[in-house]
């Protein structure tokens, strides 16, 4: 994990434009886009359960657990093997956040997306200097291009 997070330092750090550092931030980019995807889902995952737990806790008489918190590890998948990805607590703990919103349908599945998409494009820009933003989300795409009529407000879960 030290070294997810390590990478990730060095490349957002560098000033170089090399073919290489260039290969290394598009490459991270998909890493971290398939972190911030894993984090809405958990997110919304972790909230339904939390919403069960507390529900019960309520019935019983006792305090709700403690709302459940993100992790800035994720395991991707990356070729045929799994790394490490580290991504900054503010992106890993917004993307949990609106996976969360999404679940409790406060917020509509356009909303969920354009609001993940803009911070995918503030990771893109400002930590990993790509000329290019990465499309986030794209299951949540998919399901409201296969259902146009039910805009996918309902929870992933």
């Amino acid at each position: 994990m030290r070294k997810a997070q390590a990478l990730f330092e060095k490349i957002t750090s560098s000033d170089s434009d090399s073919r290489e550092i260039r290969n290394l931030r598009v490459r991270m980019g998909l890493l971290c886009r398939a972190h911030m995807d894993k984090c809405f889902v958990s997110g919304a995952e972790q909230t339904a359960a939390w919403q069960e737990l507390a529900s019960a806790a309520i019935a019983n008489g006792k305090d709700k657990p403690p709302l459940p918190e993100p992790s800035v590890f994720q395991k991707i998948k990356a070729g045929e093997n799994e790394v490490y990805v580290y991504l900054p607590e503010e992106y890993a703990h917004e993307a949990f956040v609106l996976g969360g919103r999404y679940q409790r349908t406060e917020i509509p599945a356009l909303k969920a997306i354009e609001t993940m998409q803009g911070l995918a494009n503030q990771l893109c820009h400002y930590e990993l200097k790509l000329a290019e933003p990465f499309q986030v989300l794209q299951f949540l795409r998919d399901e409201l291009a296969q259902s146009p009529d039910n805009e996918a407000s309902s929870g992933l879960s």
